[in-house]
């Protein structure tokens, strides 16, 4: 065989090779349409998973400038953050609490707190042990977009839910 040809096979065989899912192989990002509960483990697909949690619970609340209190939105994630909470039993969670760039370091460290207790307080209130989470304010340290423009600012105002496993006790 020359160069050229085995080249060519070789090419060939990867393009069949990126084609094909052999039977029986779920898709990493596949949902259980058909109700046989068959998921990829800690795929989005799978409702135990933390992937479940962030992408299609929603792991993250947003807040209007300088408030703490929780709107209907909000309030509906995290309700659906609790059942959750309660169904996978064997997570803990720790509750960050940040703030856009406008004012103070001190000021926004004291603001994400307030927001992180919000929703933990929240939490608490649809049964999840206080034993289960945690909080931490980054104030305005931990930005998701950098910009001095409103759109950035919202999507900064935020309290973020990010669990672990491993609870024991």
């Amino acid at each position: 065989m020359t160069y050229l040809s085995k080249a060519a096979m070789l090419c060939a065989m990867l393009a069949l090779g990126a084609c094909s899912n052999a039977l029986g192989q779920d898709d990493t990002n596949a949902v259980d349409l058909n109700g046989t509960g068959n998921f990829v483990a800690g795929s989005p697909g799978d409702p135990t998973s933390p992937a479940h949690f962030q992408q299609v619970v929603g792991d993250r609340v947003f807040f209007a400038v300088d408030q703490s209190t929780l709107s209907a939105e909000a309030q509906t994630i995290l309700a659906a953050q609790a059942t959750w909470l309660l169904t996978n039993s064997d997570f803990i969670a720790t509750i960050e609490g940040h703030a856009d760039e406008q004012g103070t370091r001190e000021y926004n460290i004291a603001l994400g707190a307030r927001r992180a207790t919000a929703v933990r307080e929240f939490l608490v209130s649809r049964g999840i042990p206080g034993s289960r989470l945690s909080i931490i304010s980054y104030g305005k340290e931990r930005p998701v977009e950098i910009c001095s423009d409103e759109a950035c600012y919202a999507k900064n105002r935020r309290s973020v839910t990010v669990l672990a496993s491993g609870l024991t006790g």
